[in-house]
């Protein structure tokens, strides 16, 4: 009987100490390079989509819908100053501000002794460029479209050069007044107005 319980007992604490083992953390090793790529992938990004928290800045093209207004219903691109400016109210900072934010100004705006009951839309057109440079066939500034990595925006500007450093990119990303900057890998998705440098490898 003895025997008996002492084989349960030594059955039973197998199975805790397996499980222990499962629940336990797990570790992970990032390989040197990977730091900058893991800060880059952490700080806050607009989504692929580009949803209502998009963050306006020069370069963007909107789309104004003042309904009931024809002649305030227009295409305005955002300036190098940050505005855009319609008939009426003249220049509306448009910087940092989101397409929501921006509606609500420009009724601000409209409702101060223009129209009673203004109602704005502002949808995003077409987005500010991203630039390549460095390495590859043609540098230069280009149309940005949603859903790009860093890998469609080296076949975009012609493809590496036999120079190019083709594992990891230097991506700077705005951030308001300040930019991130960073080392990496070619899958990392493009947001406009980004600027990718691709290095020369050195062997």
């Amino acid at each position: 009987m003895q025997r008996h319980r002492a084989i349960i007992l030594s059955l039973l604490a197998t199975l805790a100490l397996a499980g222990c083992m499962r629940s336990g953390p797990t570790a992970m090793i990032s390989r040197p390079g990977e730091l900058d790529s893991m800060a880059y992938a952490a700080s806050p990004r607009p989504g692929a989509a580009y949803g209502p928290d998009y963050q306006l800045d020069a370069g963007d093209r909107l789309r104004v819908v003042v309904y009931g207004q024809e002649g305030l219903t227009n295409t305005y691109t955002i300036g190098p100053g940050g505005t855009i400016t319609m008939p009426l109210i003249g220049a509306v900072p448009a910087r940092g501000r989101t397409p929501s934010g921006l509606a609500a100004a420009i009724t601000g705006r409209l409702r101060n002794g223009f129209i009673r009951d203004p109602s704005v839309a502002v949808e995003i057109d077409s987005y500010r460029p991203f630039f390549i440079l460095g390495e590859v066939a043609a540098p230069g500034q280009y149309p940005y479209v949603p859903n790009m990595s860093v890998e469609s925006a080296v076949a975009i500007a012609g493809g590496f050069s036999p120079r190019a450093k083709r594992d990891s990119v230097i991506l700077t990303h705005p951030e308001g007044a300040s930019s991130v900057r960073a080392a990496v890998p070619l899958g990392t998705p493009l947001s406009p107005g980004d600027t990718v440098m691709v290095g020369e490898r050195w062997f």
